[in-house]
């Protein structure tokens, strides 16, 4: 199956696909800490099938080279598109799946509700991550060899009996510092993700959100978390702009 469902999203536009084995990974919702104003406060009910599959899709790198001073209207659209897109790409697997009889639950962005501070359930960074499809930056943004950060993620939740990647990269960031010294909001520490690192231990969400909201509103007009520094700095997203300027 995992053949059949990788043509089927590569045909249709995915940049990476990779599949996860999650039981026993999903995230116990606590409705009674800290939250942010977009967080629900009823409970949260998704079904937790033992595994997952990862779509990845670059943003066009010339959009990326564009951002370096700030977020453009251009970068601000190509967001809204990558996330239909994404969500065309999760209801085509999940589709996919139950006509081959089997369970599948697609992490549209519709589908998915964030409780606390910016969490959620299952996150996608999380089936990309134990998918062996790259490993999460300073920036607690997800990072892949070929594309830097400059990318969306979506996932779908699954009961069919898919082979799964068996290997969790640990952080390829290094000593690099690029990221934490161009965070406008000073959101980022410098500390190196592991698996066994919480978010908040290396990156503070509400500070990054504060900031890019800031930054959006008054770059490009519009009320939206997006600023999108981290993702220009990093050396693995340079690399992807600069062969795609080539190209």
């Amino acid at each position: 199956m995992n053949k059949e469902i990788e043509q089927l999203l590569y045909e249709n536009g995915a940049s990476m696909v990779g599949f996860a084995k999650i039981e026993g990974l999903y995230n116990s919702v606590d409705l009674s800490g800290p939250r942010s104003e977009d967080s629900v406060t009823e409970p949260i009910d998704i079904p937790r099938y033992p595994y997952g599959i990862s779509i990845v899709l670059a943003y066009p790198g010339e959009i990326i080279k564009n951002i370096s001073n700030a977020p453009t209207l251009e970068y601000y659209d190509a967001y809204h598109r990558v996330n239909d897109k994404l969500d065309a790409l999760a209801n085509l697997c999940a589709g996919y799946i139950k006509e081959c009889g089997y369970n599948a639950y697609p992490q549209t962005v519709s589908s998915i509700k964030e409780y606390g501070i910016f969490r959620t359930i299952m996150p996608h960074k999380t089936v990309a991550v134990h998918a062996g499809l790259g490993w999460i930056g300073k920036s607690a943004l997800f990072v892949t060899e070929p594309y830097g950060s400059a990318i969306r993620l979506t996932s779908v939740l699954t009961d069919a009996p898919i082979d799964y990647n068996q290997q969790i990269p640990h952080s390829k960031c290094g000593g690099c510092m690029l990221c934490t010294n161009a965070c406008p909001g000073k959101a980022i520490s410098g500390r190196n993700w592991s698996p066994e690192l919480d978010r908040d231990e290396f990156f503070n969400a509400l500070a990054c959100r504060k900031k890019a909201r800031e930054i959006a509103a008054n770059a490009i007009n519009k009320q939206i978390t997006l600023c999108g520094k981290c993702v220009e700095v990093c050396p693995y997203t340079r690399k992807y702009t600069a062969s795609a300027a080539t190209a």
